[in-house]
């Protein structure tokens, strides 16, 4: 399986700036980093060295830091490994969601590879914003906080009913989460990377990557998961307390994403004003509000509808596609499929291709699979004089 290429290329100018920034750096942790991220990917020592054309004993002497790589290597490996070119040099951002980061030996699983790719996916689509952002065309919104410390489910649903409150959602459905994200500060990026999704924060901005792979009501629900673990911050700093397990501040976030999604007050009134039995209701506000079932359900649960022996029976009677397309009058009602970046940034990167600041190439690159460069608006050529 091919690495993720979302990160791409800079110019050879700028590949040697980043290698002497590294001159006075222990090439032992650029070598380390290497070998990592190739662990990560499943990619032999023979492999890696078939791609960027060099013999594996050389990828054995980087990856120990006795030799030093060159700028046409670092674009060889940056290709192979999907990174940017400074990735094995610049320090790696704490991922908020996801702690297992890079794969060694000790922890080369198939989950521990899954959760590297994740990160390494969701650090080079950081650098391609980072880089959207300075040419001068992108200006993220500030990274939504949450108002009052989370210190329980409770509290991270009132955090979730505040930013809807705060952007004007009340409690209508939420069209797309690619641009609520964007409005509270957060950018993300659907790739086909296997998992769920991760997220981290550096500086002022805020990025999360969210898999292609599963329905679109899990596509969904992980990125307001996310959101949630931006909003209400790093899990290890947090108001949870470090006394929280894993599971425990998992659950806060869950419950975040799943008022933000639908609201339990939602539910109470719809089911209360309506005269049609509670299945029926919840099938037409999982449809309406684009949520999967189980989400539904427990947010049924929450509202008081449902005790757990009727929510673990109702669980089971999952609504066919022809039941949620019949509640929606068979419109279909996409989001995080074919739109796959937040709108400021697909339009900063137009706007940087149009003032000639990238090629059409990496235009197309950086709006990872949005269009094809025949899709780019038309554009007039600059003439210059001989």
């Amino acid at each position: 399986m091919r690495p993720f290429t979302g990160s791409r290329l800079f110019s050879l100018h700028q590949v040697c700036d980043y290698r002497n920034m590294a001159e006075s750096e222990e090439w032992h942790e650029a070598g380390e980093r290497v070998r990592r991220t190739r662990l990560t990917l499943g990619l032999s020592q023979s492999e890696l060295g078939e791609q960027v054309g060099l013999d594996r004993t050389m990828i054995a002497k980087i990856e120990a830091g006795t030799r030093r790589i060159d700028a046409l290597e670092l674009i060889g490996l940056s290709r192979a490994l999907g990174v940017p070119v400074d990735f094995v040099f610049r320090p790696l951002p704490a991922v908020l969601s996801r702690r297992a980061g890079l794969v060694d030996e000790r922890s080369d699983s198939a989950a521990a590879r899954e959760s590297g790719r994740l990160e390494v996916a969701l650090i080079a689509w950081l650098h391609n914003v980072q880089q959207v952002s300075d040419f001068g065309t992108l200006s993220p919104k500030p990274v939504y906080r949450a108002v009052q410390p989370v210190q329980s489910a409770d509290s991270a649903r009132e955090a979730a009913l505040r930013l809807r409150e705060d952007l004007g959602y009340g409690t209508r459905p939420v069209d797309s989460l690619i641009h609520l994200s964007e409005r509270a500060g957060m950018l993300v990026l659907v790739a086909d990377v296997p998992g769920e999704g991760a997220s981290l924060v550096e500086g002022d901005l805020a990025v999360a990557v969210v898999s292609l792979h599963g329905d679109p009501g899990r596509r969904r629900a992980t990125a307001a998961h996310e959101l949630g673990h931006v909003v209400i911050g790093d899990e290890y700093s947090n108001d949870l307390g470090v006394h929280a397990s894993r599971e425990e501040r998992e659950a806060v976030i869950d419950a975040f994403a799943a008022e933000l999604l639908l609201p339990a007050l939602m539910i109470r009134e719809t089911v209360r004003d309506s005269g049609s039995g509670l299945r029926g209701e919840l099938v037409r506000l999982a449809a309406t509000y684009r949520t999967s079932w189980s989400l539904t359900v427990r947010q049924a649960e929450h509202a008081g509808l449902l005790d757990g022996v009727a929510r673990r029976e109702l669980s089971r009677s999952s609504p066919t596609r022809g039941e949620f397309m019949e509640a929606l009058g068979w419109v279909p009602q996409p989001d995080l499929e074919s739109l796959r970046v937040p709108p400021c940034y697909a339009q900063a990167v137009i706007e940087a291709w149009r003032a000639d600041s990238i090629t059409s190439s990496r235009a197309v690159e950086l709006l990872h699979g949005q269009i094809t460069e025949a899709d780019l608006p038309f554009r007039e050529e600059t003439e210059y004089e001989p």
